[in-house]
């Protein structure tokens, strides 16, 4: 489907990737003054559809985004990824329009249009110059109420998600490796299993399952419009009304609320796989914003990981790459904007003539260190600084203020989060930090993967032709 899924490859195809998105909107995540932000609007249509409004005239261009509360977290044991799936779906038959429809509308009037799947949530946007808004508007509008699923286009792009997860994961040995890191480190929840689910699940598709889906979640009560750029809230407003308001309301499924899950206990993995170096992963189950129990853990577990990894100052950095030269790289990321628990996640490459033990050890060495003597109030400065000026950077782009609108608010997070971040995050004590590693870091909330090199046999290697990208 030309540039439908090049983001939705790089996203969905594998949760390594997720992390980058994760890092960028948690950590570090970034606050800005609240008279730096643009002006910004909500209503709700009377068929539940929520919509916000972000005012920024910098620019003659609009994005529309459309967030619907689904991903993969979502779906029952049988039909992994199928929210992923339904998403490729979405570019192809409507009541309205045919296959490839869709996509020549939008090159034809300059646009660029891509989707996304995640764990709680599948996306989908369009950017315009601004005047095209009415088009973006109106062709969200028709997926949403009007998708119509023909057996055969199913059965086709079925061939084009199963080559998608053999090209970005089945034959990637560090994605697969990474796949099999988090089926341990989040076990009995959602976030276990693959976004683009499990290759034996893919082949079982049915169109019909698609057809329950798109039925069970696609509706303007489980959805959340995002307008941003150099628009009018008054003309967004009649538009919506326009476009979206004949949508008829339907009851939207429960999904659980966000709770602690039980302590898992450690778990191990020991692979060997034909990788070119030895990886590590380390990671620690521990409460998100939403399940903590005080908000300000989720700020000082924030702190937390910038102090471990937050540019060249930072511990892993200047300890273990620099001092120690045991690392060839290390980095820390607080995946802490969830619906359900987080996780505190490692990853490292030793350098040559250290084992994986060794590198494992001095990253436990570096957290004890931190849970037994509170960092230095210049640490905890130069991670407040980072945060701040790396959000006031990310406002320059329009794509990135509206994706923060509609992930903060698919969530559940109210999205003027930013606007009081920077207060809180002074508010995080050296003390603070020590204690929640105290508390969250330990053995019995921690999964290790070690992954060692192994060379594929000649007999048994893939002799396959790459494939290019399929579409």
């Amino acid at each position: 489907m030309h540039t439908l899924h090049a983001m939705i490859r790089l996203l969905a195809g594998r949760g390594l990737r997720m992390l980058t998105l994760a890092a960028w909107l948690c950590l570090p995540a970034g606050a800005w003054a609240a008279d730096l932000q643009p002006p910004t609007h909500e209503f709700t249509l009377d068929n539940g559809l929520r919509v916000l409004v972000r005012q920024d005239h910098r620019a003659p261009v609009a994005v529309v985004m459309v967030w619907y509360k689904v991903g993969s977290i979502d779906e029952p044991p049988g039909m992994t990824g199928i929210s992923h799936m339904l998403e490729h779906m979405l570019f192809k038959d409507t009541k309205h329009l045919s296959p490839g429809d869709y996509s020549s509308l939008v090159a034809r009037f300059g646009g660029q249009s891509n989707a996304f799947t995640a764990y709680e949530y599948t996306g989908y946007y369009q950017q315009y110059e601004a005047t095209r808004l009415p088009l973006a508007l109106e062709l969200e509008a028709e997926r949403m109420a009007n998708l119509r699923i023909d057996d055969d286009e199913f059965f086709r792009e079925l061939q084009v998600v199963l080559e998608e997860r053999r090209q970005r994961t089945d034959d990637n040995p560090n994605a697969l490796a990474w796949e099999k890191f988090t089926g341990i480190l989040s076990p009995g929840q959602g976030y276990a299993h693959p976004i683009i689910g499990w290759r034996q699940e893919i082949e079982q598709y049915q169109p019909e399952m698609a057809e329950h889906w798109y039925e069970r979640w696609y509706m303007p009560g489980n959805a959340i419009l995002v307008v941003a750029g150099d628009v009018d809230v008054d003309e967004v407003r009649a538009l919506t009304e326009r476009f979206f308001g004949s949508i008829p309301a339907r009851d939207v499924p429960a999904r659980p609320e966000p709770r602690q899950a039980d302590i898992a206990g450690e778990r191990r993995l020991n692979l060997a796989m034909p990788v070119q170096v030895p990886t590590l992963y380390m990671g620690w189950n521990l409460p998100s914003l939403l399940t903590a129990d005080d908000s300000h853990e989720f700020y000082a577990l924030s702190m937390l990981s910038g102090v471990l990894d937050g540019g060249r100052s930072a511990r892993f950095e200047r300890n273990l790459v620099r001092g120690q030269r045991l690392a060839a790289g290390a980095g820390a990321s607080y995946r802490g904007l969830a619906r359900g628990d987080g996780a505190l996640i490692v990853s490292a490459s030793p350098t040559p003539g250290t084992s994986l033990d060794e590198l494992e050890a001095a990253i436990e060495a570096e957290i004890r260190a931190i849970a037994e003597t509170p960092p230095d109030i210049t640490e905890l400065d130069r991670v407040r600084a980072q945060v701040l000026s790396s959000h006031v950077f990310g406002q320059d782009s329009l794509f990135g203020q509206a994706m923060e609108l509609g992930y903060l608010s698919v969530l559940g997070i109210d999205w003027r989060l930013r606007a009081g971040m920077a207060e809180a995050l002074a508010a995080v004590t050296p003390e603070d930090v020590s204690a929640v590693a105290r508390r969250y870091l330990t053995s019995e909330r921690r999964a290790v993967a070690h992954v060692q090199p192994r060379m594929s046999h000649p007999d048994t290697a893939d002799s396959g032709a790459d494939a290019g990208d399929a579409q």
